[in-house]
């Protein structure tokens, strides 16, 4: 049985290597590197199907030397000192080994500390692959000894050009089927790819089998692009940069870009009752004050999903969505949470007035609790503008600020009017 079609049409040199411009450009450091044979320990970061193997390999047949590819997901310590002590015998023969670990974010701290030596004696050149950011994933000491190459998804465009050499390559790919597709055809099984050659590659394949009189039109593409799903990682980086996504333009008040990022995580497998928890963060940490009908609807629209469930319930989420990303935006709310609690953490436990305490005992009204208390609905105007409620260290001390946007335009004229009217009765107005 042959090999699958993305493993045939792996590029033999950098010349097939589709995408990637940026590092295998004819004149880009990466490439000028290679081709000197000046090969070095590197970390390939990016996602499936980018050529990170692929790069690995290319560097391995540059240096002239034997490659070993381990999977940080099928391995274990002793595979991996296994192989460093068969590099280390080698390089003894004065013979280079590249070593390839895939998924190498998989291996604990132990497991990753145990290439340091071999890496620094120059024993082997190790060539990681990783979908998950280096920063959070590799220790220090890994990354500290390699260089992080960053690679990207590869456009539709360079997907086809790859396409069109496995259809008409005789040696390893479909050329000898003879098979009939057209230039949109070939869009259509790219643009389904999502960045990913290989995905791409397999799609084609796929097709190919199931053509009929060697012919791939629309009613096969139907059938192989069915149930394509699209690149999200439920715990990985691309998670975490699409929320943030989804939260940066409910912020900005751009409700188009914001229902976009709700409709790919959702599209991803995203937990939808993640997604409502966020949302109602959102009314209380960005809209807050400003219009608190946005909390309202936070909590009911999160119910409601929970009764109606998918489909029919992530339209609730969306149209909280867009509400969150039209109305005006007010963190002053959050600002003075945070600030409360900073000097709540800063001063300790500062006394409650005297005026200010419970007097449920003859004793206590004897010690002087609430004496002095103003009851403020017998006060002229509802407000004992004199009476003081912070402790004495924090009198004067102004949390809460609201912005000139929403309802807190309305709660902004009050509480300067009441702030000023206090100021003056407790003399302290210039």
């Amino acid at each position: 049985m042959s090999a699958p079609l993305a493993e045939r049409m792996r590029p033999r040199d950098l010349d097939e290597v589709v995408g990637q411009r940026r590092l295998l450009a004819p004149n880009a450091a990466l490439r000028r590197a290679l081709e000197a044979g000046r090969v070095h320990s590197m970390i390939l970061w990016g996602p499936p199907g980018c050529g990170k193997t692929t790069l690995a390999r290319l560097v391995a047949a540059r240096a002239d030397a034997r490659f070993f590819a381990l999977s940080a997901v099928m391995s274990g310590l002793p595979e991996v000192r296994r192989v460093l002590g068969e590099a280390s015998a080698a390089f003894a023969r004065g013979e280079r080994t590249v070593l390839f670990v895939d998924e190498v974010h998989r291996f604990n701290t132990t497991q990753q500390d145990a290439f340091l030596p071999h890496i620094e004696a120059g024993h082997i050149v190790f060539v990681g692959a990783t979908t998950e950011n280096p920063s959070f994933e590799l220790n220090s000491a890994l990354l500290s000894r390699c260089r992080v190459h960053v690679l990207e998804p590869v456009s539709a465009e360079d997907i086809v050009d790859a396409l069109r050499r496995a259809l008409h390559d005789m040696e390893r790919g479909l050329g000898a089927l003879g098979l009939a597709i057209e230039d949109e055809a070939l869009a259509s099984i790219a643009q389904a790819a999502d960045g990913d050659v290989r995905r791409g590659l397999t799609l084609l394949e796929i097709a190919a089998e199931i053509a009929e009189d060697g012919c791939i039109d629309a009613t096969t593409l139907s059938q192989v692009l069915a149930d394509r799903a699209r690149r999200f990682d439920k715990q990985g980086e691309q998670f975490y940069d699409q929320i943030s996504a989804l939260h940066k333009s409910v912020r900005s008040s751009d409700p188009d870009a914001a229902i976009y990022w709700l409709a790919r995580m959702l599209d991803g497998g995203c937990d939808p009752a993640y997604l409502a928890r966020r949302l109602t963060r959102m009314a209380v940490e960005d809209i807050g004050l400003a219009d608190p009908r946005a909390l309202d609807m936070a909590i009911s629209a999160w119910e409601a999903f929970d009764r109606l469930g998918a489909p029919e319930g992530e339209l609730a989420l969306a149209q909280l969505t867009l509400y969150l990303a039209s109305c005006a935006k007010s963190h002053a709310g959050y600002v003075a949470w945070k600030a409360a609690r900073a000097d709540v953490e800063a001063h300790g436990t500062l006394e409650v007035p005297m005026h200010l305490r419970n007097a449920p005992t003859r004793l206590m009204k004897g010690l002087g609790y609430g004496q002095g208390y103003q009851y403020d609905p017998d006060v002229v105007g509802g407000v004992a503008l004199d009476q003081v409620c912070l402790p004495e260290a924090l009198t004067g001390r102004v949390y809460y600020r609201p912005v000139e946007r929403g309802l807190e335009i309305k709660l902004k004229e009050k509480l300067d009017a009441l702030r000023a009217a206090r100021a003056k009765a407790r003399g302290e107005a210039g």
